[in-house]
């Protein structure tokens, strides 16, 4: 099979984990006997420095082209001065909204040779960890309507929430076929007691559950989500949520599982197409230095093989490699534990390639 893929290294990290994601993915091929031709399409503050743009209308076009998008980090504290419509993070949020990419799936589960860098207590993390998040994304504050502006004197500024009754319906219908295939609860997190976007939520997810009676729908606030995930998170099987509150919880989910680093993500339309990446950022401060983990990337590569290209044989492999990678006591700085071997990033893909 051969299949195009538009590939976003991005700033900071995003090249060197993307390399190795993209060897991997050439090891997949060779054994299976598939053809992957990878295209670039810059995007970001290297975008921006080559283009005046975060997201040219090259990259664009690449994107929309391609059979599915791998994407690494974009951003850094050099663009902080960029007016905020140029700044790298607006490159992704076009791309997502050109893709009509509305949903967002961020696993979150704890392979069990990384326990000991699970930051919660002994008991809670032995429940285990296996979760995912699925978040609504092109819709809601982020791509609501932004103004600062004087009023009475002083700068004022505002950030609109909004929500229409069909983006909610169509990700809740992929929160409930996920969880279909998984252990059949789904958790909807609003905060309907104070926000009208949420009891508009809250309502449209019922509706939509009953169509899918197998599965049990359990509503929960956002704040008591926060502390739920970090009090005993088996008590989760897919969660579905709106932009900014998936974007915050899936984030405080990765850190339990030991690194944000190990945590892929994939963003899906209507379409086989995609985009996956992992769910960190551009991590400036080890760029260059052949530190970055590349596993939650390496994921993601899975991810894109899974959902978009219906080689699940192939994904499996991959996550297999990366089980046996770390079951053989390889670890990146970000996972190093006592009696383990460090490496960095490129010996760490290395170590997964040898075991496709």
């Amino acid at each position: 099979m051969e299949k195009t893929i538009a590939i976003i290294k991005g700033d900071g990290i995003g090249p060197e984990i993307v390399t190795e994601a993209m060897g991997v993915l050439d090891a997949v091929a060779a054994k299976f006997g598939h053809t992957f031709t990878y295209v670039d399409a810059p995007m970001g503050g290297c975008a921006i420095d080559a283009f005046g743009v975060p997201l040219p209308d090259s990259s664009l076009e690449t994107c929309l082209n391609a059979d599915s998008v791998l994407l690494g980090a974009v951003g850094g504290p050099k663009w902080d001065s960029q007016p905020s419509a140029n700044r790298p993070e607006r490159g992704l949020l076009k791309l997502r909204g050109a893709m009509k990419l509305y949903s967002n799936v961020r696993p979150a589960r704890m392979f069990s040779d990384l326990s000991a860098s699970c930051p919660l207590r002994a008991d809670i993390a032995a429940k285990g960890i296996d979760f995912v998040v699925v978040r609504e994304l092109i819709g809601g504050v982020y791509f609501g309507e932004h103004s600062t502006a004087e009023v009475d004197g002083e700068q004022k500024a505002t950030d609109i929430m909004a929500y229409a009754e069909h983006e909610i319906r169509r990700v809740a219908h992929v929160a409930f076929q996920m969880a279909q295939k998984r252990r059949r609860r789904v958790t909807s997190i609003d905060k309907a007691n104070v926000l009208d976007t949420s009891r508009l939520w809250r309502r449209v997810v019922s509706e939509v559950a009953e169509e899918y009676p197998d599965v049990e729908l359990l509503h929960m606030y956002v704040d008591n989500a926060a502390m739920q995930i970090v009090r005993d998170p088996s008590q989760f099987d897919v969660i579905v949520t709106e932009n900014l509150f998936g974007d915050i919880l899936s984030d405080e989910a990765s850190q339990i599982t030991g690194s944000i680093g190990m945590i892929p993500s994939s963003s899906m339309g209507e379409g086989t197409r995609g985009l996956y990446e992992p769910i960190h950022g551009s991590a400036p401060d080890i760029a260059g230095q052949n530190k970055a983990n590349p596993i939650g990337t390496i994921l993601a590569a899975a991810m894109m093989l899974r959902y978009s290209f219906d080689m699940a044989a192939e994904a499996d492999t991959i996550e297999a490699a990366v089980d046996q990678t770390l079951k053989a006591g390889i670890r990146c700085g970000d996972i190093m534990q006592a009696g383990c071997t460090l490496v960095g990033c490129r010996e760490m893909g290395a170590e997964i390639r040898s075991r496709i």
